[in-house]
């Protein structure tokens, strides 16, 4: 089954081309410009490097979210454009999961964290033998407390990924010795993790309705900040 994902949930942006689990073709841009003026190129370059059409796709995936109100209705809607246009399924993703996938061959604890703002993180926490992911929590926005209160009893290698590994690192690493960094290349967002686990969630899919895009919607986990602000004021009265 050959899978084209994108990933455009934070300030990264990639798209990946997968057949099974071999890598066909990947792009990937980390320069802070527009979703909107990247995306599309990069998946035109991503088929064209796979010397593919459209047509040997066979999934449109794409990260779902949490992540970046405008980067996810950027991804999502391309990739719900794309799967209506050449009448091809389409599956979304829980962004911290496919963060997940890429570190799956690291065994202990994945702590996904992605900077939520407003002192906290976005974050799943799955344990991995090596090879297969088994989550532990649901997808959440916590401040760095209450993840180090989740964390600090396990005795278990952790590895943190995600764009926001490196400030939750820097808050953890003095409490909790067995916690790590993820390697530098697979730190970031990735459609090729979101390629892997659109994979499993496409074959765990019921086939009634293989163009089905219902998936395929932003999960924001928190209201937008303009929504939070005005609630605020209006608590405030």
């Amino acid at each position: 089954m050959r899978i084209l994902a994108i990933e455009t949930s934070a300030k990264a942006a990639s798209v990946a081309i997968t057949d099974g689990e071999k890598i066909e073709s990947f792009a990937f841009q980390n320069r802070g410009l527009t979703h909107s003026r990247t995306l599309m190129p990069m998946v035109r370059d991503a088929l064209r490097n796979a010397d593919l059409e459209i047509g040997d796709v066979d999934v449109i995936a794409a990260a779902s979210g949490p992540g970046s109100f405008t980067g996810l209705r950027i991804g999502v809607a391309a990739a719900k454009g794309i799967a209506w246009s050449a009448q091809k399924p389409g599956i979304g993703v829980s962004t911290l999961e496919a963060m997940a996938r890429v570190v799956a061959h690291i065994p202990g604890i994945v702590c996904c964290v992605m900077d939520a703002r407003r002192g906290e993180y976005y974050n799943a926490i799955f344990e991995s033998d090596g090879r297969e992911l088994k989550r532990v929590c649901e997808d959440r926005a916590v401040p760095l407390d209450d993840l180090e209160q989740d964390l600090a009893s396990n005795d278990r290698q952790i590895t943190l990924v995600g764009d926001g590994a490196p400030s939750a690192f820097s808050g953890l690493k003095s409490k909790i010795p067995n916690i790590a960094l993820a390697p530098p290349h697979l730190m970031h967002q990735s459609a090729i993790g979101v390629a892997f686990a659109a994979s499993e969630a496409y074959q765990n899919k019921s086939q009634d309705s293989p163009h089905d895009l219902s998936s395929l919607n932003p999960v924001y986990i928190r209201r937008p900040q303009a929504e939070r602000e005005r609630l605020e004021r209006e608590q405030a009265l």
